[in-house]
């Protein structure tokens, strides 16, 4: 308490007015020459991921998979140390039908940057992120796991790339490889039977046309 008032207590800060802002840039003078989200398509992502970019020192990888089905069994490696760098984590039936819903992988993020492995591994998952997320991370893979895509089909040791200035995601198989993965490819049951959650799981869509319900 100075026993002023405010205007006297503010006489010297300078008003935020007398530097003139440019808030809004124009498009042929933007503040980078690129946007910080990326979407990637390819054989592992048909119908599109997305990556977010900004600050990325590296922005494409290639490397073995390392595939966990759902956040729990990847954070448990990650707690084992089994996660080494140039890895490509693969979470999956984290979608909007698997989840149910699109739950965010921050843990699993926070945890690989705690030991270090923020930067030297890649991650995608049919999952979500926010923005608080570090390294070449890859979310929203469509289509789903759940509902066949081919993120369901891929097993640890199979060879990823993501590349961003590419703006690919995929995985090293052929067409006759996916295909024959895919006819023995079986549907999980749904984890919700009854219930809200059951409801969502039953009418909600790809993530690549917003995991809106109808």
């Amino acid at each position: 308490m100075t026993g002023q008032t405010i205007a006297q207590n503010l006489t010297k800060v300078k008003s935020i007015f007398s530097t003139p802002q440019k808030v809004v840039k124009p498009l042929d003078a933007p503040m980078h020459a690129h946007g910080h989200i990326v979407i990637l398509k390819g054989n592992l992502a048909p119908e599109g991921a997305v990556a977010k970019v900004a600050g990325l020192k590296k922005r494409s990888i290639t490397g073995p998979a390392r595939v966990f089905d759902g956040e729990e069994a990847c954070f448990a490696a990650i707690q084992k140390r089994d996660i080494k760098p140039d890895d490509i984590v693969v979470i999956r039936g984290e979608g909007p039908v698997g989840g149910p819903g699109m739950r965010e992988m921050l843990s699993v993020t926070a945890a690989l940057s705690g030991q270090g492995l923020g930067e030297q591994i890649g991650l995608i998952t049919d999952g979500r992120f926010s923005g608080g997320t570090r390294g070449l991370v890859v979310g929203h893979v469509a289509p789903e796991a759940w509902m066949g895509g081919p993120i369901a089909l891929v097993k640890n040791g199979d060879t990823i790339t993501i590349d961003a200035d590419k703006k690919t995601l995929s995985v090293a198989l052929d067409d006759n490889e996916l295909g024959r993965r895919r006819a023995a490819w079986v549907k999980p049951e749904p984890r919700e039977k009854t219930g809200v959650l059951a409801k969502y799981a039953r009418t909600v869509h790809s993530a690549s046309e917003g995991a809106v319900t109808g």
